[in-house]
C-alpha cells in the first residue's frame, strides 16, 4: 500500500481490503467513495455496521441470522415446519427463498465437515439438527424394536399443537454445497438420520445440467450427475 495517504486513509483501505473479494485497488476506490460521501451517509454506514454486530445473532431454532430469539421464517405459521432444508451458511437461505418453490423451514449448520481444516461434527449444528428431528422414525410408522406401527401398543393421546419451529419432522432436505466437503457433510448427516429415524424421508437436492446450457460445455462430473438424477420425460 502506498504511504502517500494519511494514516486514517491507509487504515480505512487496510480494513476494506480484508473484505472477501476486495483487493487493494478496490479498497482504495471504496475508501475514496466514502471520503466523497456526505457526513450523514458515512455515519449511516458506520451505524449500520455497528448495529448488525450488536443486534444480529443466531435463531434459537434454525441458527439463521436474526435480531430476535427466533427468525421470521421459524415464526411464520404458514411455513411447513415438518419440512427442514439443511444448508451450510445463512447466506444459502437467500437463493433458496428466491426460488419461491420451497415453503418449509431451514437448519443452518454453520459450515461443512473438513477434517483437513479441523472442522468436526461437534463444530457444526449437527447435534441440534438431530434434536429437532427427534422421534420422527416412530412418527412415520416404525417403533423402537423395528416392528410396524400396527403391532405396537396403542398410541398415547395426541399432544397439543406445537408452536412455530417445533413439532414432528416429515422430511429433511440436504442442500449442502456440491463440493467435496458439502457432499461429505450430506453423507454423514444422511447416514445418521437414517440410523436415528428410519421412517424419516431424507432427500438431497438434484444436481446436473443448468437450464439453457449446452452438453458440449458440461464437464464429466456435472454430466454424470445429470445421468444419475435423470427422471421420466
Amino acid at each position: 500500500m502506498s504511504t502517500s495517504y494519511a494514516p486514517p486513509v491507509q487504515r480505512l483501505i487496510g480494513e476494506l481490503s480484508k473484505l472477501p473479494g476486495i483487493g487493494n485497488r478496490t479498497a482504495q476506490r471504496l475508501a475514496f467513495h466514502i471520503l466523497r460521501a456526505s457526513g450523514e451517509d458515512a455515519a449511516a454506514l458506520s451505524d449500520s455496521i455497528r448495529e448488525v454486530k450488536e443486534r444480529i445473532g443466531l435463531c434459537e431454532v434454525c441458527f439463521n441470522l436474526t435480531d430476535e430469539a427466533r427468525c421470521r421464517i421459524c415464526q411464520d405459521p404458514r411455513r411447513d415446519h415438518a419440512l427442514i432444508c439443511v444448508v451450510e451458511e445463512p447466506s444459502d437461505v437467500i437463493p433458496m427463498e428466491r426460488t419461491h418453490e420451497y415453503h418449509g423451514v431451514y437448519h443452518v449448520l454453520g459450515g461443512a465437515l473438513s477434517p483437513i481444516e479441523g472442522v468436526d461434527p461437534e463444530d457444526l449444528k449437527i447435534a441440534e439438527l438431530f434434536a429437532r428431528v427427534g422421534s420422527a422414525g416412530q412418527e412415520q410408522g416404525v417403533v423402537g424394536n423395528g416392528q410396524p406401527a400396527e403391532h405396537a401398543p396403542a398410541p398415547a393421546p395426541a399432544p397439543a399443537p406445537a408452536s412455530a419451529g417445533e413439532g414432528h419432522v416429515r422430511e429433511v432436505v440436504l442442500a449442502t454445497n456440491p463440493t467435496t466437503t458439502g457432499e461429505a457433510t450430506a453423507l454423514h448427516i444422511a447416514e445418521e438420520l437414517r440410523r436415528r429415524a428410519p421412517g424419516l424421508a431424507v432427500t438431497r437436492l438434484a444436481s446436473g445440467l443448468p437450464v439453457g446450457s449446452d452438453l458440449e460445455y458440461a464437464d464429466e462430473v456435472t454430466l454424470g450427475k445429470a445421468f444419475a438424477g435423470r427422471r421420466s420425460a
